[in-house]
């Protein structure tokens, strides 16, 4: 560590971390956020749901698989600038290709070493989610904080344009096989037109496996777009930002509910079907990030043990008598899933296909496959 250049957190609050660059040599700003996940530091890095933001993982050693291609779960590094305590000094992985801080460098990610994360992640929990400065090119500590004060944050921001597809894409792969080391494909049965608010590649692979064919299509895409397409399903991905700043996504969904066909909405996606239903959304103190939250399944009382990164909830003060809550967070109440009653439309807040993380709700896809063999029914 002794040989790395110096380098700064300035959080908006005033309070400065002292550490050593990681990374891309550089300066950059974002909201500052906490991770809980021992593992899949790549897989983080790549999800476009955390667009502005910089991520703090709170396990302490992080890089020691190196990086591959094949678990990239969107084609760039989303984040803004990563803090991490202890860098790996080796890559020890079979099928790695390249080494974490290389992997850093060549997508021009800011980085810090060598801080408490620890603390850090207490003064988020009691402050909530700040603005911060991460600069290892010499800027002082009083610029970065004032630039960090500056930044406008997260709140009212529609990042969902920024990240989602500019055209339509055909999508049939499916999970990556770790004995032919390579990614199954499986014919589709089921077409499925997916709405890409910032979607993770795992989300359409576990589809795939599932036998869906997807139409991938840009946040914009009208309602009448979709339908022309005759889909089985229609699938709403996660994605970044606020998600009451996307009404053009609410308007389409709100007229696609009335197509009835069968739907399935995944954290971005659940939160705009909330409001399409009714409903309100709002920002969490610190957010849901982690691969360890414990969920109740209100409609069987099983426990689900998920994979979650979000740092807004949909608000549960007035539900509508056609809408059931299905889950809870056990962390804090908060709305983890609801339903349509009578209609084959339903979503879920975490992340069920993991990538990273533990694999308890992996069922919700086969539920949106039977919705589509038997909508009806669903």
């Amino acid at each position: 560590m002794s040989s790395r250049r110096e380098a700064i957190l300035a959080l908006a609050d005033g309070r400065v971390f002292r550490g050593q660059a990681f990374g891309y040599i550089g300066q950059t700003v974002g909201e500052v956020c906490f991770n809980t996940s021992m593992t899949g530091y790549q897989e983080i890095l790549t999800d476009p749901s955390y667009t502005d933001q910089i991520i703090t993982f709170t396990y302490p050693h992080i890089g020691n698989v190196g990086c591959n291609e094949e678990d990239m779960e969107s084609s760039a590094a989303s984040v803004r600038g990563l803090i991490v305590r202890a860098p790996a000094r080796i890559t020890s992985n079979y099928r790695a290709s390249q080494d974490f801080e290389a992997w850093l460098q060549a997508r021009q990610v800011v980085g810090i070493c060598g801080i408490d994360t620890r603390a850090l992640t207490r003064h988020l929990r009691i402050r909530g989610a700040l603005n911060g400065v991460i600069a290892s090119d010499d800027m002082s500590e009083e610029i970065a904080v004032a630039r960090a004060q500056e930044w406008p944050g997260l709140e009212g921001r529609d990042l969902v344009g920024k990240v989602s597809r500019k055209q339509g894409e055909i999508w049939r792969v499916g999970t990556y096989d770790l004995d032919t080391m390579r990614h199954h494909k499986k014919p589709g049965k089921w077409h499925v037109v997916a709405m890409d608010y910032g979607c993770k590649l795992n989300i359409l692979r576990k589809l795939a496996d599932r036998g869906c064919r997807m139409t991938v299509l840009p946040a914009t895409a009208s309602s009448d777009e979709v339908l022309a397409l005759r889909p089985d399903g229609i699938f709403l991905s996660n994605g970044p930002g606020d998600p009451a700043a996307v009404g053009y996504a609410v308007d389409t969904i709100r007229q696609l509910i009335d197509a009835n066909v069968p739907m399935f909405g995944i954290c971005m996606g659940h939160q705009l079907l909330s409001q399409a239903l009714g409903l309100t959304t709002f920002k969490l103190k610190f957010g849901h990030r982690g691969g360890n939250h414990p969920v109740r399944d209100e409609t069987t009382g099983k426990i689900e043990i998920t994979s979650q990164n979000h740092g807004f909830a949909v608000r549960d003060d007035s539900v509508p008598e056609h809408v059931e809550i299905t889950h809870r967070s056990l962390f804090d109440g908060t709305v983890e899933g609801l339903r349509v009653k009578g209609r084959p439309i339903f979503s879920v807040q975490y992340h069920p296909e993991a990538s990273p993380g533990p694999h308890d709700a992996d069922y919700l896809f086969g539920r949106f496959v039977a919705a589509m063999r038997e909508p009806a029914q669903a």
